[in-house]
């Protein structure tokens, strides 16, 4: 058998130009090309690589998605390249999804006014406008007074309203297919199982990043830090990491990574961020593309490093 670690030719079933195209993944033929590959179990690997995506769903991706990411669809299409070029050296991958239900506190649905209007996506909702009574919470009255004063203190986004995305069930939740046909061959390949993470939908509050939740929600089983995956994320030799939105999901993971492992220097410098297979949310007003940028420069100084799709793994 023959060990392929750097394959210079793509899967026959792989097709770049349906990269940003909503069709039925085949996943059996990219199964079946994973198993035919001669690429050696992950188990074996002497170096462990683990690759991070945050949220590389539809609703982010296509330029039809309710939340799309301008950028978003090359930004698949490299990273999908770069697993099928490094399959042989990629021990894991692990895949975050954002889940919605119909009633979040950052939906429209759970604010509304005395004239019965509801915020329309992208209004911000602060402190003050709920002392005003320009916008007053229509579920867990309490819990959402509270939750939107503890953002304020914690320096963290403010609560914005988004427009209904990933909702469970719905197209917008799934994973882009070339990347499932690509997640599945290196499976099939590497007798790797993927790892899945869901994450926001607990109604009470925000998740962007996908190991913590924006204000913690004490008796939710998912409302405090997914320490077990950061524990796990620990030990690998080398950490990737792309996904969606670079300026909010992926830059809040990458703050909750940076301030987990604070006391471990040697972790941090395992972390490697991939630059080009992620964008940032355009707004008419706030440059969160710049504010990203000049964060990631700052974790850069702590010993994470910024790299590219094309840059040897290492």
């Amino acid at each position: 058998m023959t060990t392929l670690n750097n394959p210079t030719t793509f899967p026959a079933f792989y097709d770049p130009a349906r990269v940003g195209q909503l069709y039925l993944p085949q996943m059996g033929a990219a199964a079946a090309a994973g198993q035919v590959s001669g690429l050696t179990p992950a188990n074996q690997d002497a170096r462990r690589v683990l690759l991070l995506l945050v949220d590389p769903q539809i609703d982010f991706i296509y330029q039809e998605g309710s939340l799309s990411v301008p950028g978003a669809i090359d930004d698949t299409r490299r990273t999908i390249e770069w697993i099928y070029r490094n399959a042989g050296e990629i021990t894991n991958i692990s895949t975050s999804l954002d889940s919605h239900t119909t009633f979040q506190i950052f939906y429209p649905t759970w604010w509304g006014n005395d004239q019965g209007e509801h915020p329309a996506p992208y209004t911000q909702i602060t402190v003050e406008d709920i002392r005003k009574g320009v916008w007053k919470p229509l579920v867990d009255p309490a819990w959402s007074v509270k939750y939107v004063e503890e953002l304020a203190k914690g320096g963290k986004y403010s609560l914005m309203i988004w427009p209904y995305h990933t909702m469970i069930g719905t197209p917008g939740q799934s994973i882009v297919p070339a990347l499932s046909e690509a997640i599945i061959y290196h499976s099939a390949a590497r007798h790797a199982q993927p790892t899945w993470l869901i994450k926001g939908s607990i109604p009470q509050t925000e998740n962007y990043s996908i190991l913590e939740p924006e204000v913690k929600v004490p008796k939710h089983p998912l409302g405090g830090v997914n320490t077990a995956f950061l524990d796990t994320l620990g030990k690998y030799d080398l950490v990737y990491v792309a996904g969606q939105a670079k300026s909010h999901c992926v830059l809040s993971t990458m703050r909750s990574i940076l301030e987990y492992f604070a006391t471990q220097p040697q972790i941090i410098s395992k972390l490697r961020f991939l630059m080009d297979c992620t964008s940032s949310v355009v707004h008419p007003e706030v440059d969160f593309d710049a504010l990203a940028n000049a964060e990631l420069g700052q974790m850069a100084q702590k010993g994470m490093r910024l790299v590219t799709s094309r840059d040897v793994i290492a």
